[in-house]
């Protein structure tokens, strides 16, 4: 299940600053590492010791957001007389972080890398997860490499990883890739398509859910804002597959060998399945009484409002996401019901801590070597170090998504627009315009979900970071 995401292309000007630092200050956003965690950064950074093993004569591809520095994957895809061949590259952070160390604790306290309308705080300073760390294109750098190996239907047969020296060859933007796969002119990332697509398959099979979430996207127009909604590419969804895959494979090993730490969430609970079928009938969305909720999600389009409104209703499915750390037997809720199967956050160490420890935990099980004593000490304290950080996380994506959307209506307050009702609950619901992009809480007696209707702006305050309407 994807999170909203603002994608920040301009951002400027004395109200955007004063309500931009408002937010961080509220949310106690850190900014500044210290002298000691930049040090040893520094020092890391300039004494890389490549692994023994060499595969940088792997053709390594990354695939990332326009401009990003922070490269946590690449990727090398192959056929093989039995189906197809995986090589997945995931920035080697356990190379550069001294357990113990100044790093290693101030990455605890982070937890996540975080992201405001202007700017980012780093998990990892800078000269680690946007340099000697990431997997910058045209330099060899230390990686943790899973080899997954699959049948000719996309299913997983075979899974390890080890560390080794690889090289980047070219980094993508999902634009650029996306033009490649259409055009017919990479094979590999043909291929990519293919195994996408396989994996796409095997996971409806499994009852995974993979929503589609349209992306709020700012850009500048005549000295002020314009927001936008962007629908992810294709080679997006193809591209998650492969980190699922490989997070899969970890998970895999860590329950064989009885440690490690998962992502978990729970099944919906059958009251929450019955009251969506029940949203959907009330809007006049199929949906068969054989098909199980994930095939009928996968098949909803957000262009239809109706459809819209019960993808929003939809939400309530796709909750308690969590972790779950264990060290000898197996955890009471070893799956994650949004996947399909038991899951593992292990491809963005630069960015999130827990990547980190499942890495060593899986390297050491493929080495048949004990897990470290420093994993160990660690893991109780994982799944609430990583609930902290992603509460925050998600507080202050939400706010910056908020203050963008005040932003861009500060000057409009009064003028009525055409909306669509997504949530309704007694009196006050939630409405999505088409143009601007943007969701907000409404007020009306009539509100009726799914429907179109027309809503004035009443509110729009970036520095409380409030968009209100009312129904007509």
């Amino acid at each position: 299940m994807a999170p909203r995401h603002l994608l920040i292309n301009v951002a400027d000007g004395p109200t955007f600053d004063a309500a931009a630092d408002r937010l961080r200050a509220d949310l106690k956003v850190p900014v500044a590492f210290s002298d000691e965690v930049l040090a040893e950064a520094q020092s890391a950074a300039v004494d890389v010791r490549l692994p023994a093993t060499d595969l940088t004569h792997l053709p390594f591809v990354s695939i990332d957001p326009q401009g990003s520095r922070d490269i946590d994957q690449a990727m090398h895809l192959e056929e093989t007389s039995a189906g197809y061949r995986v090589h997945y590259a995931i920035a080697d952070v356990g190379s550069f972080v001294r357990p113990g160390g100044e790093i290693d604790a101030e990455s605890r306290r982070r937890g996540l890398t975080l992201y405001s309308p202007d700017s980012r705080a780093p998990m990892l300073p800078p000269i680690l997860s946007e340099d000697a760390a990431s997997l910058v294109a045209g330099q060899v750098r230390p990686a943790c490499v899973w080899t997954i190996e699959l049948d000719a239907f996309g299913e997983g047969v075979g899974v390890e990883v080890r560390r080794a020296a690889i090289r980047n060859r070219e980094q993508l933007s999902f634009v650029e890739a996306q033009e490649r796969i259409d055009a017919g002119t990479d094979p590999m990332l043909g291929l990519l398509a293919e195994i996408g697509g396989l994996r796409v398959a095997r996971e409806q099979e499994r009852g995974g859910v993979s929503l589609t979430i349209p992306e709020q996207e700012v850009e500048p127009v005549d000295g002020g804002y314009a927001l936008t909604f962007r629908h992810s590419l294709p080679v997006e969804s193809w591209n998650a597959q492969i980190s699922l895959m490989a997070g899969g494979g970890a998970a895999e090993l860590m329950l064989y060998a009885e440690i490690g730490v998962l992502r978990t969430m729970p099944a919906p609970r059958i009251d929450d399945v019955s009251r969506l079928r029940r949203v959907a009938q009330g809007l006049g969305v199929s949906w068969p009484p054989d098909q199980g909720y994930a095939q009928f999600l996968s098949g909803l389009d957000v262009e239809d409002p109706r459809h819209l409104a019960v993808q929003a209703e939809s939400m309530v499915l796709v909750r308690g996401a969590g972790y779950s750390s264990f060290d000898g037997g197996i955890p009471e809720l070893a799956t994650h019901s949004a996947v399909g199967q038991e899951y593992a956050h292990c491809t963005a160490p630069l960015r999130r801590l827990v990547d980190r420890y499942v890495a060593q935990t899986c390297l050491s099980i493929c080495a048949d070597q004990d897990v470290p004593a420093w994993v160990r000490e660690a893991l109780p304290q994982l799944p609430s170090e990583m609930a902290s950080a992603e509460r925050r996380a998600s507080a202050l994506e939400n706010a910056g998504i908020a203050l963008m959307e005040a932003l861009v209506l500060a000057d409009r307050v009064g003028e009525v627009f055409s909306a669509v009702v997504i949530d309704s609950d007694d009196g006050v619901g939630t409405v999505q315009l088409a143009d601007p992009a943007v969701r907000a809480r409404c007020d009306g007696d009539n509100l009726p979900l799914g429907r179109r209707i027309d809503v004035r702006l009443t509110q729009a305050d970036p520095m409380t970071r409030t968009v209100r309407f009312t129904a007509i």
